[in-house]
């Protein structure tokens, strides 16, 4: 980065988060603290209105606006498929304000970069098959509720219905949760939230998730949690192994189970090995590949497939 784009850079950065530090400004930029400082002194002498106070750091005086800047073909393909995404995605409160947010990129482009940026979007689509449309249409509205919650910190109470049962055999069960975030993970919204119920913080499919209520108790947020930093623990410690045979093989690489830890190719087709937290949770997958699809281990799963097997013969 020149002298130039830094400089534009710093102002901006410093008019997105306010007050920061010359060591954060040479980390953000990867240079040093004495270039920051120089950088600092070719501001003030642009008549940029920087103000640095000793243990603090610089800033903007207030009022100060910087104006609008130009984007390139890219930077404006980049924002307004973020905003189509949003459109897609979110609940119709933010679908609202995407739509008029991408109206008003497009406005202030100038007339070539909006010309090579249409030109850039329509060999790009963000395609919903009519199912997806149905289950995010549910979503949504699930999201703008837990997006009030958390802008409330106020709990959320919902029935849950797991994919496999838990250890007790109970697939549903009721929860009151503190709503921490939402992350999007291979297509599915997860809610991340201090459960009531196990005392920790679990993971919500919003898919899975019915009768869902914001309800009036409140919570505190942590001081130490920070959602771009959260990592779940692994509990997924059970190793199943199977082989796909040659036929499916590249059907099965496309599904892209999330629960799929390392592929080997075999003359016999394709070894996989997943990581679980029981076998159960597999079986279903398994079952729809019919006999394309050979578990290798555990024995335990071998069995449930069989009994599920003899029942489905038992049917014809």
């Amino acid at each position: 980065m020149n002298k130039t784009d830094r400089l534009l850079a710093i102002v901006l950065e410093l008019q997105r988060r306010g007050t920061l530090r010359a060591e954060d400004l040479a980390a953000t930029f990867e240079t040093s603290v004495r270039t920051i400082y120089r950088d600092m002194q070719s501001l003030s002498e642009a008549n940029v209105p920087v103000i640095g106070s000793p243990g603090t750091g610089y800033s903007l005086m207030d009022g100060y606006f910087l104006p609008p800047v130009s984007f390139a073909a890219e930077e404006a393909v980049t924002l307004l498929m973020g905003a189509h995404f949003v459109e897609q995605k979110f609940d119709p409160h933010y679908q609202a304000h995407a739509q008029t947010s991408r109206a008003k990129i497009e406005a202030i482009l100038p007339g070539h970069v909006r010309s090579e940026a249409a030109r850039i979007l329509s060999t790009v689509r963000l395609l919903a098959t009519g199912r997806d449309h149905d289950h995010s249409r549910d979503e949504k509205e699930r999201i703008e509720a837990l997006r009030q919650a958390m802008l409330h910190t106020k709990k959320v109470q919902f029935r849950y219905t797991k994919k496999a049962p838990e250890p007790d055999g109970n697939r549903e069960s009721f929860r009151v949760v503190a709503p921490y975030g939402l992350v999007l993970v291979h297509g599915s919204w997860i809610l991340i939230a201090q459960c009531d119920l196990r005392q920790e913080i679990r993971h919500f499919r919003l898919s899975r998730m019915s009768e869902l209520q914001v309800i009036a108790e409140t919570y505190e947020y942590p001081a130490d949690f920070r959602l771009q930093d959260y990592q779940p623990a692994d509990d997924r410690h059970v190793y199943v192994r199977m082989l796909a045979k040659r036929g499916i093989v590249d059907r099965v690489k496309e599904a892209n189970h999330f629960y799929l830890d390392t592929m080997e190719e075999h003359p016999d087709g394709l070894l996989m090995t997943f990581r679980v937290r029981y076998p159960e949770e597999l079986l279903e997958w398994i079952l729809g590949w019919g006999a394309n699809v050979v578990v290798l281990e555990p024995e335990s799963l071998r069995g449930r497939i069989r009994e599920e097997a003899e029942k489905m013969l038992g049917h014809y």
